[in-house]
């Protein structure tokens, strides 16, 4: 082909925060990378004259495709371009048209008040329109590559009911599914990007305009990039030039960037020193460009207990910093959350998100006792997260959901873990069933404004009832600006001696049981020195209101 081809598209319906999507046809000739070869984007103009370019991407064949997300109701135009390189000569194809964006009249959150972005403070995620947005996710890396369509229906109904607002998956062939599944691999050629395989991302856009329908942001991880171990030269981010790499990620953005999601870029990786210097330089190829208000959240998923906070503090593409609290059961494991850098060096990350994403997966082996972890591990866990930092979210994660397992065998690559449920019985695990309440304990406050207040607490967090420390008893506190609010998470009852002092005054204390999710009103509590006691020696939650 040798000089442009036009046409002229009918116009469209999209309801807003909806997904419009364009797609032009162009034969190559010779040895055209379709990848690396062809340059395709899409240009947009709103009915208030705003203008917008994407990336548009290869789908197979002849075909490329361009997908947008409008925010303005009225008649939208597009043109929609492909160029090639083809023996020194330009060669491209190009279509145009328009399509009206009506209102959305549903119930859907997603498309009721829009796509996941960062607040204004830096500290926690909303919805387009400013709606804060609660980050509950639930681990299924293998979910979306191995899931037919009627059991993923099954699994977003039955994390829906459980209070789950995302999903966090593996969007390429990884060392927990080599092979990508029954559409994979994602790609061919090993260390190389050498050819891509369209058929596994399709497979892909099935789940995730289901999430979408569901009302559940999908989390891909772009780039699996764990060193060492069985089948790790499978993870893209680990064998895979910078260049590669960046090109890879950047393909899935063009593709998914209209849906509500939110980028991991690798996972459980160190990402510290030269490792984190390249991941940098990654997400800057990969990112670099985008206008933040415009784009999805950007995060990174250090392997367990790797604080990368100070690698990644100035990177502007950067909005979250995830890191792993990890599968361990040992003290070391719960001193890391509640004193280690989760909890202390927070404020060294200024205007950015920061977030437990991998807590001990429920029924997992753990690495010290080698017992499997309970629901009490989970809520201990999660729980303590949610307060040692300013609130935003948490991961769940269950074992034999995230391998999406058959049961009765280990997970691919992971002997160490276990004999897993199957899935479908995992799904209900009581940790899981109880990630309903903690929903329900952070949906009834203002949680977007809640801030660590260790000072309300009068003596150590975790003194036992004979005055010895036991980090299992650890109490952590927050505390909504204004003082209207207080939430406190006792990981073991007892007495709990408070100073209210720098709350309002007419306190209604209410303890939370998170087991069952019932609630005990204990009325009005004094102003300044108070002493509370929970009503049984398991883990409570405590919310103190101004009446």
């Amino acid at each position: 082909m040798s000089q442009m081809e036009r046409g002229q598209r009918p116009a469209q319906r999209v309801h807003t925060w909806g997904r419009f999507e364009a797609s032009i046809e162009m034969e190559l000739e010779g040895e055209v990378d379709p990848l690396r070869g062809v340059r395709a984007e899409g240009d947009f103009t709103g009915p208030s004259g705003q203008r917008r370019s994407v990336p548009g991407f290869w789908d197979g064949g002849t075909t490329w495709r361009v997908r947008f997300s409008p925010d303005e109701v009225g008649r939208w135009e597009y043109t929609l371009t492909a160029d090639a390189e083809e023996s020194g000569e330009l060669a491209g194809a190009a279509t145009a048209g328009t399509f009206e964006c009506v209102a959305y009249d549903g119930d859907n959150p997603l498309y009721l008040h829009g796509p996941i972005r960062v607040a204004e403070d830096g500290r926690h995620l909303v919805h387009a329109d400013g709606t804060p947005w609660f980050f509950l996710a639930d681990t299924a890396w293998n979910g979306p590559m191995l899931a037919g369509e009627e059991d993923w229906d099954y699994y977003l109904q039955v994390r829906w009911e459980q209070g789950f607002t995302a999903t966090q998956y593996v969007s390429t062939h990884w060392r927990t599914a080599p092979e990508g599944g029954p559409s994979g691999p994602a790609y061919w050629g090993g260390d190389t990007l050498d050819r891509l395989n369209p058929g596994f991302f399709q497979r892909l856009d099935e789940r995730q305009d289901a999430l979408s329908a569901a009302g559940i942001v999908g989390v891909p991880v772009l780039l699996w990039a764990i060193k060492g171990g069985q089948f790790n030269e499978t993870n893209p981010g680990n064998v895979l030039s910078e260049a590669d790499c960046a090109l890879l990620a950047r393909y899935q953005v063009a593709r998914w960037h209209a849906h509500p999601v939110i980028w991991i870029l690798n996972g459980d990786g160190k990402y510290l020193d030269e490792e984190a210097a390249r991941w940098r330089r990654i997400g800057q190829a990969v990112f670099g460009e985008t206008d933040r208000e415009q784009r999805a959240p950007t995060m990174v998923h250090p392997g367990g207990k790797t604080w990368v906070g100070h690698e990644f503090k100035d990177e502007p593409w950067l909005d979250i910093v995830g890191y792993q609290s990890g599968h361990g059961d040992d003290e070391e494991t719960w001193r890391w959350i509640v004193e280690g850098p989760p909890a202390t060096e927070w404020p060294d990350v200024s205007g950015k998100v920061v977030m437990n994403i991998e807590s001990p997966y429920e029924d997992h082996v753990s690495y010290q006792s080698k017992e499997r972890h309970p629901a009490v591990h989970v809520r201990r866990a999660n729980y303590w997260s949610l307060l040692v930092s300013p609130t935003a979210g948490v991961t769940y994660g269950g074992h034999g959901v995230w391998g999406w397992d058959p049961g009765g065998t280990t997970p691919v690559a992971h002997p160490y873990t276990g004999v897993s449920k199957h899935w479908r019985e995992a799904l209900h695990l009581p940790g899981a069933q109880q990630m309903k309440h903690l929903h329900d304990v952070f949906a009834s406050v203002p949680w977007w404004t809640l801030r660590p207040a260790q000072d309300l607490l009068r003596g150590h967090p975790y003194t036992g009832p004979e005055g010895q420390t036991d980090v299992l008893r650890y109490v952590t506190a927050g505390r909504t600006g204004d003082g209207q609010v207080a939430v406190l998470y006792l990981a073991a009852g007892g007495e709990l001696r408070l100073d209210t002092s720098s709350l309002a005054a007419g306190l209604i204390a209410t303890w939370v049981n998170p087991r069952d999710g019932t609630r005990s009103n204990m009325g009005q509590v004094e102003h300044g020195q108070v002493t509370l006691r929970s009503p049984d020696e398991e883990d409570w939650v405590l919310i103190l209101r101004a009446a």
